[in-house]
């Protein structure tokens, strides 16, 4: 449906777009990753907004006014249905090692809750992710409603309110005299060259902004997409960008680089800035609020992805019916119980690694790679749609499709590339190994195992209509 055909009660106003697409991306999480930088974290957050996030969010909005059906549709008409498959193969199959690294920052932002000394611990972080993935199956495959609020509260209570107190906090802690851990000169707005590894952690924040391809699908909502969609998206990346840089740089204020952990270093920041003002005891309020935030996050990707997965499956038979197989309630859970299993797997690698934000950087990074494999078909999908299809109605055209198409692709490969590459602070591990658990995690994950179901499909596995025999 176009925006001129959209009925009055469908229309959405550009700003509430905006907040919608920064409630989507926006999060505290990445904020210790890019804090090791200090002021370098400016440069590392703005140069893939540029290069990723705008060219993502003005391609799919074209692909989304245009056709519906999401990333499967897209690439499969533009490109061929296999690849259509693999794209949306790679959107739920990053989910699988997304969940460990989220549920990895639970962990040890809970450990703040109880003992903070447990933050470090790999069998508290493995026994973390395996209970409240498994009861987030649970609870997903009881049908339960109203999960979405939850997130949609998460953005609040998780995420505005603490990133908003440790900025302000951390700006009192300045005007008290006391000096930033991270140098914070104009000479410290670039990273310091120390080889390819040093910019490693750029990879980190094409994830940040992943996701854009769905919020696309609000542009044939807006009254006047082709002004209004590029004016959502520019407020939209300048208010993540305040949520990513200004805590980040909080934190560096507070916490120096060699004592920050990735996954515990909101935690550390509150903590010490609580510390100062003499108000520690709010520490585990802090932690109940990030953790309720995340936990609402995970609940909302647990079935999705995988429904859309069993959908496509469904009609062209990708899937063996094992896993299409529904239980009473409607819900994929053969697909969901599957998946978690490889989740307590990867989960009990904390428990084996001695350094948690090494684990925790590693499962980001897989996650990343599996998903910019989607993005580098839906790149090539955009350009071809445009030059098959010239006049196919949509309500938004990007502009400049081919030369944001290629700043995207060349983007997204670069990031996937540099992904193999262990970064500066964990020079001291051993790089093949790094090297063979990401390349392992992300080409058998989003290559080899889709590639598997494709050669072994069947006729048989089709499965257009919902089965009325249901198994849990």
């Amino acid at each position: 449906m176009s925006a001129r055909t959209a009925p009055k009660a469908a229309w959405i106003s550009w700003i509430a777009l905006a907040l919608m697409t920064t409630s989507s991306v926006a999060s505290l999480r990445p904020s210790p990753t890019m804090a090791v930088y200090g002021l370098a974290a400016v440069f590392l957050y703005v140069v893939p907004a540029i290069v990723f996030l705008l060219p993502t969010s003005l391609v799919s909005a074209e692909l989304a006014s245009g056709w519906s059906g999401g990333v499967y549709n897209w690439v499969a008409l533009g490109i061929s249905k296999p690849m259509g498959f693999l794209a949306v193969w790679c959107q739920f199959a990053m989910t699988i090692f997304y969940y460990p690294s989220l549920l990895g920052y639970v962990a040890s932002t809970l450990a703040y809750v109880f003992d903070p000394s447990l933050a470090d611990s790999g069998l508290w972080t493995a026994a973390v992710i395996v209970v409240t993935y498994w009861s987030g199956v649970w609870i997903s495959s009881r049908g339960t409603k109203g999960v979405a609020g939850l997130a949609g509260g998460g953005l609040v209570i998780g995420t505005l309110v603490p990133g908003a107190l440790l900025v302000v906090l951390g700006i009192v802690f300045l005007g008290q005299g006391h000096p930033s851990a991270a140098p914070m000169s104009a000479g410290d707005l670039l990273p310091a060259w120390a080889g390819l590894a040093s910019l490693v952690l750029i990879v980190n924040n094409f994830l940040s902004y992943s996701g854009m391809e769905m919020n696309a699908v609000h542009v044939s909502s807006l009254r006047k997409p082709g002004k209004e969609f590029p004016r959502a998206m520019f407020v939209a990346m300048g208010l993540v960008l305040l949520i990513f840089i200004l805590p980040a740089l909080a934190i560096s204020w507070v916490i120096p680089a060699d004592q920050l952990s990735l996954t515990a270093g909101v935690m550390q920041a509150f903590d010490a800035v609580f510390a100062n003002f003499g108000i520690q005891w709010l520490t585990p309020l802090i932690g109940v609020m990030l953790v309720l935030a995340s936990l609402g996050g995970m609940l909302t990707w647990l079935a999705g992805p995988s429904k859309g997965l069993l959908l496509i499956s469904r009609q062209e038979g990708y899937l063996p019916p094992f896993l299409q197989r529904l239980n009473k309630q409607g819900v994929q859970q053969n697909i969901l119980v599957v998946q978690g299993g490889i989740t307590t797997l990867i989960a009990l690698l904390y428990a084996f690694i001695p350094d948690v934000s090494s684990a925790y950087w590693i499962f980001s990074v897989i996650t990343t790679q599996v998903y910019l494999i989607m993005y580098l078909l839906m790149f090539v999908a955009a350009v071809r749609l445009r030059r098959k299809f010239p006049d196919h109605p949509r309500g938004y055209r990007a502009p400049m499709l081919l030369g944001l198409c290629g700043i995207g692709f060349c983007a997204s490969l670069a990031a996937l590339l540099v992904g193999f590459v262990p970064p500066s602070q964990f020079g001291s591990g051993n790089p093949w190994l790094y090297l063979g658990i990401v390349a392992g995690g992300a080409l058998g994950l989003g290559l080899l195992v889709p590639f598997l179901f494709y050669r072994l499909r069947k006729p048989s596995w089709r499965l257009p209509e919902p089965s009325e025999t249901s198994t849990s």
